[in-house]
């Protein structure tokens, strides 16, 4: 590699790390945005909001992207089930946000990183290292210090936030299958236009009249999916998922701010116990397969 090419490089990394971290601060931010609207509309209306505006955001950049080509989307079997695990994720993270810290519920939403990793190799056919294993455990072990289940009585909210994370996960993993056969803007264009053609069957029985101040916060809402999901696009083609995975647990540090400024909450000594086994768990994951990865590209 000759030096223009390492300065490349290192330029291309840099720029994939500031996305990433924009792209997952404003994803915790979306969240908090929804939390908020939850208090006066119903959640089938708010998640009919957000993903029509991310559809009519995101179609110029698909159009731009490739063209044509946007409206002829490969597998469109597995679109749709990706916009039905959208529709039904958004809605359970938000009946469990509306009685969790929002800081706890995005720590329990990173669940989905090992369910990832349990699930690939059955859906995928992907192998998972032992360092791989010790993380999922770990994870898992993280999740239940800022859950604490009570086995009388488990938290309705914090299994409806789990229950997003398996969602999330599923997502992902077909993320994964269209990757190959998709460009990136056409998949969240679609996913999108499913979600929100699913979600407005729902409307006759859950539109209420929209309070004039929240007029502006579904359009800022609109506007920080799609910003978010474009910046997460851009910095996964410039630099490598392995790279890029430690630093999207930036969106719980996000939360935490977010949750301090908007609710007044912060997480307790436990919830913040949970919240590092989680980020150092994910990470172990992330590099743990990572390297499986790489072992398994082709030599040149």
């Amino acid at each position: 590699m000759t030096p223009g090419d390492s300065n490349q490089a290192a330029a291309s990394l840099r720029s994939g790390i500031v996305l990433i971290i924009a792209a997952m601060s404003l994803a915790a931010f979306t969240g908090a945005l929804m939390k908020s609207l939850t208090d006066t509309m119903s959640p089938m209306l708010i998640g009919w909001f957000r993903f029509t505006g991310f559809f009519i955001i995101i179609l110029p950049i698909a159009l731009a992207r490739v063209g044509r080509a946007a409206f002829r989307p490969p597998r469109i079997g597995i679109q749709v089930m990706r916009g039905v695990f959208q529709v039904a994720g958004n809605l359970t993270f938000m009946f469990g946000v509306m009685g969790l810290a929002f800081a706890d519920a995005i720590a329990i939403l990173y669940v989905y990183p090992f369910l990832m990793t349990l699930l690939a190799p059955s859906v995928l056919g992907e192998r998972v290292s032992a360092a791989g294993w010790l993380g999922v455990f770990g994870g898992f072990a993280g999740v239940l210090l800022v859950v604490r289940p009570n086995p009388s009585g488990l938290d309705a909210h914090a299994l409806f936030v789990l229950c997003t994370g398996l969602l999330v996960a599923l997502q992902m993993l077909l993320n994964r299958k269209l990757g190959v056969l998709a460009d990136s803007s056409v998949i969240a264009m679609w996913g999108a236009l499913i979600a929100s053609l699913l979600l407005v069957t729902t409307l006759p029985f859950v539109w209420t009249p929209v309070a004039p101040g929240d007029y502006g916060i579904i359009v800022l809402m609109a506007f920080t999916s799609a910003a978010s999901q474009t910046m997460m696009i851009l910095a996964m083609s410039r630099t490598p998922a392995s790279d890029l995975a430690p630093f999207t647990y930036t969106e719980i540090v996000s939360a935490v701010l977010i949750g301090l400024v908007m609710f007044g909450t912060l997480p307790d000594a436990l919830s913040w116990a949970g919240i590092g086994l989680i980020t150092l768990s994910g990470v172990l994951v992330a590099r743990a397969q990572g390297r499986i990865s790489l072992r398994r590209q082709p030599k040149i």
